[in-house]
């Protein structure tokens, strides 16, 4: 009888123990990069309307874990928001995170220098460990908009 096979499971499942699920289980930066691309896609499919209150209504197609999108508008104003619908009309350019990092307003100072893509770096609560963690947001500008996706490191 061939015992490699269950010791190489008890080893992994081993290995596992000791990985908080929550890390497990956290999307990646290339889930972050596929899902802004797939919101941005959709959005221009199916119009702003309703990609946003798809966006909004946390549609599994734009989350991921612990991923989710926002779309702001160049003057910061929030236009959809996967985590938190009462952001969702609010001008957030001022908003800071908890270092007093204005990051809404950074994150626009970048769309506009940066339309292709970027990553930014801020501290946020994590909706589902419900702490402020670091966080790394990646943007892409469609017309006068933001479609973002983070990640929490």
């Amino acid at each position: 009888m061939n015992r490699f096979p269950v010791a190489g499971l008890a080893i992994a499942l081993a290995a596992l123990v000791g990985t908080p699920l929550a890390l497990a289980d956290n999307a990646t930066k290339e889930d972050a990069v596929a899902t802004v691309k797939k919101g941005v896609a959709y959005i221009k499919a199916n119009g702003r309307d309703k990609a946003y209150a798809e966006i909004t209504a946390k549609n599994p197609m734009f989350v991921k874990s612990d991923l989710y999108l926002v779309v702001y508008g160049m003057d910061g104003k929030c236009l959809a928001h996967g985590a938190n619908e009462k952001q969702v009309g609010r001008d957030l350019i001022d908003l800071k995170d908890i270092d007093g990092k204005a990051f809404v307003r950074e994150r626009v100072e970048l769309g506009k220098t940066k339309p292709n893509g970027f990553w930014q770096d801020y501290k946020f609560t994590n909706p589902a460990t419900k702490k402020i963690e670091p966080k790394q947001m990646y943007c892409e500008r469609l017309d006068d908009t933001l479609v973002c996706g983070g990640i929490y490191k």
